[in-house]
């Protein structure tokens, strides 16, 4: 930990914090990481810790909010449109940014997830994971529309299970479960092509 905020001792109070607690919250989840440790990993008073964040929940909810800039809009999406001409090739190609991903060792699967799961649907950082969770089937929604793929909005939620699923089967250890869901995708996106029976 002292490496990664090693680096940010220039950055000011606010990045400082929200670098340490990506990097915890991230690998850790939301409990077990504590304020006071937040604070002395960040190299912050206690005094500038709360003038930025009122609260853990509120430098969490910012987390989620840069784990959401920082990863699926700002690489995963990105990535796969780069990777591919079309709709269709774009939406698999989420799945070979996933098998990247998965071949890191600090992979650290969905942070939407897992704090969804480990504070509940009715928390507020909970809700904000929904939202979150959400846009990202908005993204795949899209891709399904300019694919002019039958029904987007059930495509985008069986794709999203995929995609989870994938993360969830690399967490247990299958470093190949994106190569696994992208054959299983292929499958979906010709269920749901227009001219599909």
């Amino acid at each position: 930990m002292t490496t990664t905020i090693g680096t940010q001792q220039r950055a000011d109070p606010h990045t400082r914090i929200l670098v340490t607690a990506y990097e915890l919250f991230s690998h850790r989840g939301i409990r077990d990481v504590g304020v006071d440790e937040l604070i002395r990993e960040s190299g912050v008073a206690k005094a500038t810790f709360s003038r930025h964040f009122a609260s853990k929940d509120d430098l969490a909810l910012a987390f989620l909010q840069r784990r959401d800039e920082l990863w699926m809009m700002g690489s995963v999406v990105p990535e796969a449109k780069s990777r591919a001409r079309n709709p269709e090739e774009q939406l698999l190609a989420i799945f070979d940014v996933y098998n990247d991903w998965f071949q890191h060792d600090d992979f650290e699967a969905c942070s939407f997830v897992k704090v969804l799961l480990e504070m509940g649907a009715e928390h507020p950082l909970g809700k904000a994971s929904l939202g979150y969770l959400a846009k990202i089937r908005q993204q795949v929604r899209v891709l399904a529309e300019e694919a002019r793929l039958r029904d987007p909005a059930a495509f985008s939620r069986s794709w999203h299970i995929l995609m989870k699923g994938c993360i969830i089967s690399a967490a247990e250890g299958d470093l190949l479960a994106a190569r696994r869901a992208r054959k299983m995708a292929a499958w979906l996106i010709a269920d749901h092509r227009q001219d599909a029976g």
